[in-house]
């Protein structure tokens, strides 16, 4: 089978599944239909009011994002089953905080933070500012939980006051990064990966060559980890007020203070200073009803008045909406792994994200880009596609601004590169400038099975590429030179962009990964500040006047039937919601929808058309 033979079944298979996907869709929208029918829906939906005194509860659910991944449709059901999407807008929340500490009708901020997932430590880093500068309105802040995980901790160390149930614990174990290798499994199943890569730091392609990490592997993620750690610890210990070196030790010793304590880790986290006191769910209630007032129309057993971050955002939006300004800064968010193509938000498509960008350049009014990079990278082709748009933009005489988030390493340094400045975080993972491809091959996995090939070409080429056959040497040696032409491209390119020489450029990169602080220091970022200090940045680049000027989100444009779908969820979201979660199709259905789908969502992830991927496996757990 060639390459253009397996292209085409790639694309059929990938076609099956994304049919399947719009059968959910209409399945969902008839169950909807049948909903409105039956709860006579066409209700408009209300904005709950601010209560006059009352307190802000903060409760974000999942992970901390730049864009919400998936499409408008999925979410907006599932927020009207009242079911979590897995996912908070890092931005929806620094809005809601700087509108409540300016708002006297919010006294108190509550941190809810038992729903809270795994994080980027820099959107923790600028979550946590942002409740820092609400504590200096002079309102409290006090976190409360069953328990803490390290994410939930490092937001919850910024408040006044920690309340912690009785039997709950406060956890963390640092950072690590373990990931799972193959090749015994796959030498077992007779599975022969071809691999080229450049750069010895380059280890996305090390879990089927190898069954334990690298050295060049290790000694790089022991430093970056190691770094990551020591600002966690800076940040946690300078909030608290804790000696440094006590979270080391509290890590360290867990074992033994439990035993000290008996077993019970509340104790120990209190003893520890690590929260303030232990207090039920109903005492927590209590207190808080103590500093603003009992609820005058609660909910659910309130006890104390409150509004729920997601109603205050509606709530002030709705007040203040959006003031219209002729020059603007426009901003577009590059989030997830790097995939060729059209791809919904929560990945960045090659086509999709450069749509976004040319529409950004044709827009008169946008007088500077920022680009918000979140994203380990992925696909070289299309990491060059939307540099390219880039280029665009800037040869209109406008400046461009890149704001790397948690992550913006390999594909994602590479869409970032041609900025004309680029703003990371201290604590950002960066770098992995580096290529690679994998092909594997099954020609001993089919003699096993007693099938063989033989046949004729016409060509010394005809066959070489068949990962059934196995792959040629001529084959192997025309990929070897195209990654190590890319990588040449890559380097020479951020060469360019840095003012550097090939050489020094070459010394960093490699593969080898980096937070933003390193990065910074070797020239591969220009500023160390989060998304608001490159939108000021960009300004300044355009000769804007500071408060002159209006920010504008580029998002994808919605379709006529996700318009639609999305009409019809609002319509109905009173009626899904009086009726509790009947709108989820039966558990059956569900079932075999998701069985039939999910071996071919693969397909639409490392679509690079030629193989070569700029990608870094940068999870940190």
């Amino acid at each position: 089978m060639s390459n253009s033979q397996s292209s085409v079944v790639l694309r059929v298979l990938g076609s099956i599944w994304r049919g399947l996907d719009r059968i959910r869709k209409v399945l969902h929208l008839s169950v909807l239909l049948i909903i409105v029918i039956l709860a006579s829906a066409g209700l408009a939906p209300d904005v709950t009011p601010v209560p006059n005194q009352a307190a802000l509860v903060l409760a974000p659910e999942g992970v901390l994002v730049d864009q919400l991944s998936g499409n408008s449709f999925d979410r907006a059901l599932a927020s009207a089953q009242g079911l979590s999407v897995g996912e908070t807008l890092l931005k929806d929340l620094v809005d809601i905080l700087r509108a409540a500490g300016d708002d006297a009708r919010i006294e108190v901020l509550v941190l809810d933070l038992d729903a809270l997932g795994g994080s980027g430590l820099s959107k923790l880093e600028e979550l946590a500012e942002e409740i820092v500068a609400f504590k200096e309105s002079g309102k409290r802040v006090i976190a409360i939980g069953d328990s803490f995980s390290q994410t939930q901790y490092y937001l919850a160390a910024h408040a006044d006051e920690i309340f912690m149930h009785p039997l709950g614990s406060v956890f963390f174990d640092g950072f690590s990064r373990y990931l799972p290798y193959y090749k015994s499994a796959l030498d077992a199943l007779y599975i022969d990966y071809n691999v080229w890569t450049v750069g010895e730091y380059k280890s996305f392609v090390e879990p089927v060559t190898r069954d334990d990490m690298s050295p060049e592997d290790r000694e790089a993620s022991v430093a970056f980890l190691a770094a990551l750690w020591d600002a966690w610890q800076q940040g946690v210990t300078s909030a608290r007020g804790l000696e440094a070196g006590s979270l080391q030790r509290y890590a360290d010793d867990a074992l033994a203070l439990m035993r000290a304590a008996g077993g019970d880790t509340g104790r120990v986290a209190l003893d520890y200073g690590l929260v303030d006191e232990l207090m039920t769910r109903d005492a927590v209630r209590t207190h808080l009803a103590e500093l603003v007032g009992d609820a005058s129309r609660g909910s659910d057993g309130d006890d104390y008045a409150r509004i729920g971050h997601e109603d205050y955002l509606a709530a002030v939006r709705q007040r203040d909406g959006e003031a219209g300004q002729d020059d603007k800064i426009g901003v577009i968010v590059a989030s997830g792994s790097i995939l060729d193509g059209v791809q919904p938000p929560g990945t960045v498509g090659g086509e999709s994200t450069a749509e976004l960008i040319r529409a950004a350049t044709e827009d008169e009014d946008i007088k500077s880009l920022v680009l918000r990079v979140d994203s380990p990278g992925g696909s070289a082709f299309a990491s060059d596609l939307i540099l390219r748009e880039i280029e665009v933009f800037k040869e209109s005489g406008r400046p461009v601004v890149v704001s790397m988030g948690s992550v913006a390493a390999s594909g994602g340094y590479w869409i970032s590169m041609a900025a004309d400045e680029i703003w990371a975080s201290p604590t950002t993972i960066t770098g992995s400038i580096g290529v690679g491809a994998m092909i594997p091959a099954f020609p001993r996995t089919l003699d096993r099975l007693g099938i063989h090939f033989d046949g004729v070409g016409t060509t010394a080429l005809s066959g070489q590429s068949d990962p059934l056959m196995g792959i040629g040497e001529d084959f192997s040696g025309m990929m070897n030179e195209s990654v190590r032409y890319i990588y040449d491209e890559f380097i020479g390119k951020v060469a360019q962009y840095r003012d550097r020489s090939v050489g020094e450029i070459d010394l960093v990169a490699r593969g080898r990964v980096w937070i933003g602080s390193q990065a910074h220091a070797y020239g591969l970022v220009d500023e160390l500040g989060d998304l608001d200090d490159a939108i000021v940045a960009a300004a300044r680049l355009a000769e804007l006047d500071e408060d002159a000027y209006g920010i504008e989100y580029f998002d994808p444009p919605l379709n006529f039937l996700d318009r639609l779908l999305l009409d019809m969820i609002r319509t109905a979201s009173p009626a899904i919601a009086a009726l509790g979660h009947e709108a989820r199709l039966p558990r059956s259905l569900t079932v075999l929808l998701e069985a039939a789908s999910e071996p071919l969502a693969f397909l639409d992830r490392f679509n690079d058309p030629r193989g070569i991927y700029a990608y870094c496996f940068c999870d940190v757990q």
